[in-house]
């Protein structure tokens, strides 16, 4: 995954001008021959090609329909092509708005999502956290972020609030965790034997699935990934240093939750899972 968000999204623009271009030649187009079934300057043809210019879901449809593409393609372009134009947010840019906003701003979409699942390899997925926990999560956001500790409390409780979704009619969720997870001290000893103590609970929730990737385990078929979350099969949220992710292209999704699959497959669960749990509380003395 590249590190650099602008580099990232021209990488994007250009994977979609690159296959738009391969869309014409094999439809035997000129670009003037292109832009005159399309109904613009053949110049829009060439920018579009370049990466110089975005094209919209209505660019993308006619361009496919001249050149006699698949529908599947034209709905993954345009896909592709919105996520270009809006992958990043910048973490600093979200939280100038304030923790608890940040926690809130997703509401709607956990209420939208009935299925959710989540891979962590650094933290209790927000789903899952305790209060105590949340607080010390979210105190280390802000002392990157330099914004005010006097927020924490408050965004904590959203997050809480948010997670209750969990327990609502028709959801199912599914968590997968690297066994590190358990023993980072993201908060005092108390609230980390509440955090672990608490998913001793959620992992026997009808709805809930929780699994634990042991450290011993061999990794045949799958390396430690970034945190990333998918809601239903639509969307992907991933996070990085720098910024969080938006992955909606039904490709990349299907490549997440491939990846998602293949980690579950190497997580232990019941019995197994609480063991380890059970023997991270143990260490904390």
């Amino acid at each position: 995954m590249p590190t650099s968000p602008s580099s990232s999204a021209q990488a994007a623009r250009i994977a979609v001008a690159q296959r738009l271009r391969e869309l014409r030649k094999e439809a035997g187009l000129t670009i003037v021959e292109l832009a005159t079934a399309c109904g613009w300057h053949y110049s829009k043809t060439s920018r579009v090609e370049n990466g110089q210019t975005g094209p919209s879901a209505k660019d993308i449809r006619l361009w496919c329909a001249a050149t006699k593409a698949e529908e599947a393609d034209a709905t993954d372009l345009i896909a592709q092509s919105l996520n270009a134009e809006a992958m990043y947010r910048e973490w600093r840019q979200q939280m100038r708005v304030g923790l608890r906003a940040v926690q809130e701003s997703i509401v709607t979409l956990f209420h939208e999502t009935h299925r959710f699942r989540v891979y962590s390899s650094t933290v209790v997925p927000g789903l899952l956290q305790t209060e105590g926990y949340a607080q010390g999560v979210l105190a280390i956001a802000s002392a990157v972020h330099d914004l005010p500790a006097e927020d924490i409390a408050d965004a904590a409780q959203a997050r809480l609030e948010r997670s209750r979704i969990i327990h609502a009619p028709g959801r199912r969720v599914a968590v997968v965790i690297e066994e590190s997870v358990l023993r980072h001290q993201m908060a005092d000893e108390d609230a980390m034997a509440a955090q672990l103590g608490s998913l001793l609970a959620a992992g026997a929730l009808p709805a809930v699935s929780l699994g634990v990737i042991p450290m011993s385990t061999r990794r045949r078929t799958q390396w430690p990934e970034e945190t990333f979350a998918v809601y239903d099969d639509k969307l992907v949220t991933v996070e990085l240093v720098s910024a969080e992710v938006s992955v909606t292209q039904p490709s990349e999704v299907d490549q997440y939750l491939k990846t998602f699959e293949r980690l579950r497959s190497m997580a232990v669960y019941g019995a197994d899972a609480r063991a380890l749990i059970v023997a991270a509380i143990d260490a904390l003395g």
